[in-house]
């Protein structure tokens, strides 16, 4: 098992960044990072830790196009869902057989096809890590989570294992677990419950507790629980229609002053990641014949915001 030392960051958005200045502040134990996007971004980049100090790393920078050498043991893919696919075809070309890669994206969608295209291992990733961007050269972490990571099938449980150890090793706590693909499914069913609504009102988190809000939620929770009996995933607390109640109203709860990752696509003006989270509950519904009405019309609506309307991936 290689020591997974020398990653590359597919992605330098706010969660990518957070991942990059974690790991390069293991660069004493050996550990070499490699920021890749669509531009290079500053060398030096500073994270903002949630207790206010600020740590400066300098990361490799580069291009998917002109990626570094030597070879990755590791990459993370940490793009959007919506521009996995296209990121992974470029860079799949520069990649020896067998490399591992992660994939961090929100919603059940890229995982399958990208697990099943990669000449290599292939783990999933879901956390609770919050962060985000401030400039070109600053990223903050906003608060600390937790990071999952595992194989759809439950196998490459070694690999996993020592991802989850360099994470946490890096500040970034995580573990390796056997079922990943029923927590991709139980953090999906919450942020459908939440992002489109916050993405279609422009509202924060909390607000969803509010007249008109709170009898659309609680509709869109009663059709998520019978897609996920359907797909025999149950929520992580409690049973049926109430563990998964429960869990959503919590996670409002704890976010209230929160603005959504939708959200704030919507208000920057760039694609949503609709099609990653309400597609494959959509697609999950029509396979067991069940009629989701205020899902689908949640697609329709974030469909039509002007800021989709150019998306090449989008389905509308």
């Amino acid at each position: 098992m290689s020591e997974l030392n020398r990653h590359w960051i597919v992605g330098p958005g706010a969660l990518g960044r957070l991942i990059a200045l974690r790991l390069a502040t293991r660069a004493s134990e050996g550990v070499e990072v490699a920021l890749l996007g669509r531009r290079r971004l500053a060398a030096s980049q500073t994270l903002v830790t949630p207790d206010g100090t600020p740590l400066t790393r300098a990361l490799t920078m580069a291009t998917v196009d002109t990626p570094p050498s030597p070879p990755p043991d590791v990459v993370h893919l940490v793009t959007k869902a919506y521009a996995a696919d296209a990121a992974h075809r470029t860079l799949a070309a520069h990649l020896p057989p067998g490399t591992p890669l992660v994939l961090w994206q929100n919603g059940f969608d890229c995982q399958p096809r990208l697990t099943e295209r990669h000449a290599g291992p292939v783990l999933c990733a879901t956390t609770t890590e919050g962060a985000f961007v401030a400039s070109d050269d600053r990223v903050v972490h906003a608060g600390h989570g937790q990071t999952l990571v595992g194989a759809l099938d439950g196998g490459h449980r070694a690999l996993a294992d020592a991802l989850a150890r360099r994470l946490d090793g890096a500040g970034l706590p995580a573990r390796a677990v056997g079922d990943i693909r029923a927590r991709l499914w139980q953090k999906l069913a919450v942020n459908a419950a939440i992002n489109p609504l916050v993405a279609r009102f422009r509202i924060r988190n909390g607000q969803l507790r509010d007249r008109p809000f709170r009898p659309m939620v609680e509709a869109v929770i009663i059709e998520v629980a019978g897609i996920m009996a359907a797909e025999g995933v149950a929520p992580p607390e409690g049973e049926g229609l109430e563990g998964w109640r429960a869990l959503v109203w919590r996670v409002v709860a704890g976010t209230a002053n929160n603005r959504a990752s939708m959200l704030q696509d919507v208000l920057a003006g760039r694609p949503t990641e609709h099609r990653a989270i309400l597609g494959p509950l959509l697609a999950a519904a029509a396979r067991h014949g069940q009629e989701v009405p205020r899902i689908a019309a949640l697609q329709a609506e974030l469909c039509g915001l002007a800021t989709n309307l150019a998306d090449p991936a989008s389905p509308c």
